[in-house]
């Protein structure tokens, strides 16, 4: 099963910005839209966006509207998720993921999970 591997996480101030890439161990994500979750300590995955592979259609939680943004780089297949103007709330450990499920945003309909990247954001 393919696997996936996020990339770019770290320490940040508020205000500042972070991106986050996401591969698929060299392979192509296909036919699939990715997605890109979080978990802060003690809370449940929250969805933050995705977009479809093929035609760059995307979703996004409303919260994080305008401050975040996700794309696809075909050449170098990997999908970014552009973080800005970022607030200590956003800490948290962020994981891509994949389904073929249009626009949906719950963690269970996702799979081939990566091991996660630390962001966190210090007041």
């Amino acid at each position: 099963q393919v696997r996936l591997v996020e990339s770019g996480g770290g320490l940040v101030q508020a205000g500042g910005s972070l991106r986050l890439s996401c591969a698929a161990s060299g392979r192509t994500f296909g036919s699939f839209y990715v997605g890109w979750f979080r978990q802060a300590p003690g809370k449940g995955r929250e969805f933050v966006a995705s977009i479809s592979w093929n035609a760059g259609t995307t979703v996004y939680a409303d919260s994080l509207k305008g401050r975040f943004t996700i794309s696809r780089d075909n050449a170098k297949i990997i999908v970014n998720l552009q973080m800005n103007s970022l607030k200590p709330e956003d800490t948290a450990v962020y994981y891509c993921a994949r389904t073929r499920k249009y626009g949906s945003s719950w963690s269970s309909d996702f799979d081939s999970w990566g091991q996660g990247t630390q962001v966190t954001v210090s007041s």
